[in-house]
């Protein structure tokens, strides 16, 4: 049976006159995009520009809530109440939905961003309010996990459809966590190294953590970070190693269970 894989951005996280990203070259690499929705990142302007030049690549179009957390990025961790969390991504996906339809086109998937996701790879009830939030506005809506987390435990439990992501540029820790930025190696600036590394993961059907462990995981979607210098060199090295591989790329159809 041939290997396929989704290749996906976090984009849109741009905000006023201040740029973030290079959403426009990405756009022709990549085949799902996660719209920042003016939380952590990004504005009404930024959100409808983005989604339209989605819709003109044929990307998906994913939204992407996070903390309201705009001087620190959404990458500051925030302890709220479950209703508020669940509340928060209803509003944020309820503004992409909107935003997209005015483009011509859907929400077919959702992300959460950066410290809300990573405190979800680790809380599965924390996890689950915030997907519970998604689903009691969009119930077909394709929740994109951590693979191999407390995040893939909620979507699974929920019974909704769920997509496995890895990431093309990120270190792991044996738990299938993502290594804290701030640590020597957590994040993956060489394009060489990016291709191979993906390629080995999707082949293995499992996550390479930083110590050599491999993690059996649903491996259905690759995140390349628009916001790093590297970011458009590292797309374009992970999808020609893919595609050097004989990996079809292609959005993912989601699962469930």
């Amino acid at each position: 049976m041939s290997l396929s894989v989704d290749l996906n951005a976090d984009m849109g996280e741009s905000f006023g006159p201040w740029v973030m990203g290079r959403d426009q070259e990405l756009l022709g690499i990549i085949t799902s995009a996660n719209i920042a929705c003016g939380a952590h990142a990004g504005d009404p302007d930024v959100m409808a520009e983005t989604m339209a030049l989605a819709l003109q690549n044929g990307v998906g179009i994913g939204a992407h809530p996070g903390f309201a957390d705009l001087q620190g990025f959404g990458r500051r961790r925030m302890y709220l109440p479950h209703k508020t969390l669940a509340n928060l991504v209803r509003y944020q996906l309820g503004a992409a939905q909107a935003m997209a339809r005015a483009a011509g086109g859907e929400v077919r998937h959702l992300k959460l961003h950066g410290a809300l996701a990573n405190m979800c790879s680790e809380d599965a009830a924390l996890a689950r309010a915030c997907y519970e939030g998604a689903l009691s506005v969009a119930p077909d809506i394709i929740i994109m996990v951590l693979a191999a987390t407390a995040q893939e435990e909620a979507a699974r439990d929920l019974g909704c459809a769920w997509a496995g992501e890895i990431f093309a540029d990120r270190a792991y820790n044996d738990d299938a966590t993502l290594m804290d930025r701030s640590l020597p190696g957590a994040v993956i600036h060489d394009a060489t190294l990016a291709g191979p590394r993906i390629v080995e993961m999707v082949k293995a059907g499992a996550i390479i953590t930083q110590s050599g462990r491999h993690i059996p995981a649903a491996i259905d979607t690759v995140c390349l970070h628009g916001d790093t210098p590297e970011a458009v060199e590292i797309a374009r090295a992970v999808r020609a190693a893919l595609e050097a591989e004989g990996i079809a790329l292609a959005p993912f159809a989601g699962r469930r269970g």
